[in-house]
């Protein structure tokens, strides 16, 4: 079955893609070349589309909670991460995709560190990743960044079958000075990459950046022309009419991330005015030390639910939207639009299979309402990633799931000294 409640349907894969979807039988041709899978009682649905990640902070889960996000970066996590080495990042990311992919995730962008080890993870794992080297002009690895950033982009931009796109990674306009971001859109130009950064992700970041540049940091970063560069921004959670304007003007892509805006209590993003005017916005889990986990079914439900309840309006996301958000959505917000994101001839074939076994699939009146609102992590079967199978009957076929337990309990205990 399809989320839109069609059944009995056939689908084939050629190689990454997506060739025939119907209910009747392919051609014979297709017939005979193709694996046949048997997914009666299953419901397909695209592969979700992380749009905010810092996947390799899985090492930190559970070190560091209850905390204002300045007070949890600068006394937490920050000293943390500067023990970190390429041999942890690449552990940790290699957990963050298997849970991503056995909740259903075929597609993510990360910022962090160690980016090179973070692209051999997405490359050996078959996720599909936008990555991008996180840059702090205000660190001692400001000049460091940006030569790395450049390596990553020629390194890994379209490799890994296609799979892997780099983009640049300003942190956020306070841990960037103006002169650090110019020649970051510089280096955007001559590369050609699109820029992924946070912004106006609290009130006391948008506080400041009034007292320091008399604007917001939305307002601040078109004047500096990072947002003529195009730009995944993370958060938007503090804007005003203005900055939806600008962020419309720029055609710039928001990525929500409402459970880590809940628990960092950052606030609540306007998502449905930006809705309105036209911004296109997907979902991200932000870093899993701020949300405890990786899981963007979650993300969904709580898109769905959460403005319900901010505006008063029961039908302001509703439970389609709010799955648009998560797969066609955010692959337009990662500039994958029409590749992923959609089951249909000539997509990528990053399909998930959801089993309907369980009593919280009854009665089945409407699946995509039983996705968004009842599904669970459990319920995913099998997942497909560019035509591959990287998760068989709950069984990742890509991870060393064992391995990868043991390597990332160890490292994230050193790390913290434990």
């Amino acid at each position: 079955m399809l989320p839109d409640g069609t059944s009995c349907v056939h689908m084939v894969f050629a190689g990454a893609d997506i060739v025939y979807i119907g209910e009747a039988l392919p051609p014979a041709p297709l017939q005979r070349a193709a694996q046949v899978v048997d997914g009666r009682g299953f419901l397909a649905a695209p592969g979700f589309v992380n749009t905010h990640t810092h996947a390799a902070m899985t090492l930190f889960r559970s070190y560091a909670d209850d905390m204002l996000l300045m007070d949890w970066l600068q006394t937490k996590i920050w000293p943390a991460e500067d023990r970190l080495t390429g041999a942890d990042v690449y552990w940790a990311t290699l957990a963050a995709i298997g849970e991503m992919i056995k909740s259903g995730t075929t597609t993510y962008a990360d910022m962090y560190f160690f980016m090179n080890d973070v692209a051999k993870a997405t490359d050996e794992s078959g996720m599909r990743g936008v990555l991008a080297r996180g840059m702090a002009g205000v660190a001692p690895t400001a000049e460091q960044a940006l030569l790395e950033s450049r390596s990553l982009y020629k390194d890994w931009h379209n490799q890994a079958e296609g799979r892997i796109t780099v983009m640049l990674g300003p942190h956020a306009p306070y841990t960037c000075p103006s002169e650090y971001l110019k020649r970051v859109v510089a280096l955007s130009e001559e590369l050609g990459a699109e820029i992924h950064i946070h912004l106006s992700e609290t009130k006391g970041e948008v506080d400041d950046c009034f007292k320091l540049h008399g604007k917001s940091p939305i307002r601040h970063m078109a004047d500096l022309g990072v947002l003529q560069r195009g730009v995944l921004a993370a958060h938007c959670v503090h804007v005003d009419e203005q900055d939806l304007a600008l962020l419309k003007t720029h055609q710039v892509r928001v990525a929500h991330n409402p459970q880590s805006n809940l628990k960092l209590a950052s606030g609540f993003a306007p998502v449905p005015a930006m809705l309105e005017a036209g911004i296109i916005v997907g979902l991200g889990t932000d870093g899993a030390a701020s949300n405890n986990n990786l899981d963007l079914l979650e993300e969904v439900r709580l898109t769905a639910m959460l403005h319900k309840a901010v505006t008063g309006n029961p039908q302001v996301i509703p439970a389609r939207r709010a799955l648009d958000l998560a797969t066609r959505d955010g692959a337009a917000a990662l500039g994958l639009g029409g590749k992923v994101g959609e089951l249909r001839v000539g997509a990528k074939a990053d399909v998930v299979l959801y089993e309907r076994q369980g009593l919280h699939w009854c009665p089945p009146h409407d699946p995509v309402s039983l996705l968004v609102y009842a599904a669970q992590n459990s319920d995913v079967h099998s997942v497909w990633i560019n035509g591959r199978r990287v998760l068989d009957n709950r069984v990742l076929t890509t991870i060393d799931e064992e391995k990868v337990k043991q390597e990332v309990s160890r490292r994230g205990l050193k790390l913290v000294g434990k």
